[in-house]
């Protein structure tokens, strides 16, 4: 219950400061993870919890579980189709790139055998747009850069979990009771596919029978408990809930508009609450001790995935491309660390193979310096383009109209991810 109480307690806190923190460096996701860590045992230890603790599995599943639901949901056919160039560059040879470097330097500067480095790297490969949200949000960010970052975070993660399940199965022995053979795996991702694919099928052709349909209150709760179900029979039957939540949500918006268009303020609102709680917990994890875990070598490799590794494989990317050089060095520059590198980072962790723990301290140290640098910066880089306030379009999260050709890049293109009202940067 105390948990409970400091989350409710950030909530209000955040709320109150989210005016200001559209316009300052000040971040409502960074005071999550610090009110997490002052709760936790590293400070003042009203929060005890650890990185085994059930709790803190469950919070991060089911934060990544909804935000790729409410991105699937996001996610244009028509304006990818329209305009899929740059972001198939940062997934084609951006992500690989900082996958392979991210390696390397961890090898070389913290010791890791190679598979387990690649495995740091598959973690540490997606990025998450909640922490740049002063970029992607606002409308007077040039479109094509919005649409490369929005499309490249809500892809890279279901791009990175077949890998990070393989290399945990690569990387040796596991602890008694995981199972991470090549084929379990395989069976996970068809499975969460096929669940993803199915049960939006399944509500669309409910809907169309004789007598059935929901009154116009209660509409939002069919892509709820579309949701709800889902998440179950993931569980139920071992399949993937990352890739079942990300491909139903994407196919339901496609076949059920209406339901889609009148969940989205709530399913917003849902995803912003699991976020913040996930960052709370996380935020709990976060003591001296794991600081000073990790080696010298360690916080070099965080600096350089953060400074040099992503940047260099973005811009390499978008060698020869139409977006400027401004909008490059941006979007090189925000490639936060986010939710699924979290739950990929504790799965490592409880695989319970040979290097895994130390894995994850790079890990978590990773994401904590990148959640405090990339949530702070965005509102300063974003005056680069002369931004003074949230477009109300973007802060309702109301999608923009899209253009179809040439158009395209000019158009403001429906956001893959876009941050609700709650989230500021």
């Amino acid at each position: 219950m105390v948990l409970v109480a400091v989350f409710g307690a950030s909530l209000l806190v955040a709320v109150l400061l989210s005016g200001l923190a559209a316009r300052t460096v000040l971040s409502t996701s960074l005071l999550f993870l610090a009110a997490g860590a002052l709760a936790g045992d590293g400070f003042l230890g009203l929060v005890h919890i650890d990185a085994h603790d059930p709790i803190v599995t469950a919070t991060a599943d089911l934060a990544l579980f909804t935000v790729l639901f409410t991105d699937g949901m996001h996610l244009a056919f028509p304006a990818l189709r329209a305009a899929w160039r740059h972001p198939a560059r940062a997934l084609g040879l951006g992500m690989p790139l900082a996958f392979a470097g991210m390696a390397v330097v961890t090898h070389y500067l913290v010791g890791l055998d190679w598979t387990t480095s690649f495995l740091v790297g598959a973690v540490l490969a997606p990025t998450d747009p909640v922490f740049a949200s002063a970029i992607v949000g606002r409308k007077e960010v040039p479109a094509r850069l919005r649409q490369l970052l929005n499309v490249e975070s809500g892809l890279n993660d279901g791009l990175a979990l077949p890998v990070v399940l393989v290399l945990i199965a690569a990387a040796g022995p596991t602890a008694a009771g995981t199972e991470s053979s090549l084929p379990v795996i395989g069976a996970e991702l068809a499975g969460g596919l096929l669940l993803g694919l199915a049960v939006p099928l399944l509500l669309n052709l409910l809907l169309r029978l004789p007598g059935l349909g929901a009154e116009a209150k209660l509409q939002p709760l069919l892509p709820l408990a579309a949701g709800t179900v889902l998440y179950a029979a993931c569980h139920l039957t071992g399949a993937n809930p990352y890739l079942a939540a990300f491909s139903a949500g994407a196919v339901l918006a496609a076949v059920a508009p209406e339901p889609k268009r009148a969940f989205e303020p709530l399913g917003e609102a849902l995803a912003e609450l699991a976020k913040f709680a996930a960052l709370l917990v996380f935020g709990a994890l976060l003591t001296p001790q794991l600081f000073g875990d990790l080696s010298v070598g360690g916080y070099a490799a965080v600096v350089l995935a953060i400074v040099l590794i992503r940047p260099a494989s973005l811009l390499l990317s978008l060698v020869r491309s139409r977006i400027d050089r401004r909008e490059q060095l941006v979007a090189a520059w925000f490639g936060p660390k986010g939710f699924a590198s979290v739950v990929y980072g504790l799965l490592v962790l409880q695989a319970g193979i040979p290097q895994g723990e130390q894995a994850y301290t790079l890990i978590a140290v990773c994401i904590a310096v990148s959640i405090v640098v990339h949530s702070s910066s965005d509102v300063p880089v974003a005056r680069l383009f002369h931004i003074d306030e949230p477009a109300a379009a973007t802060a309702g999260n109301v999608p923009a109209p899209v253009c179809d050709g040439a158009d395209a890049d000019r158009a403001a293109v429906p956001p893959v991810g876009t941050p609700a009202a709650l989230a500021d940067n």
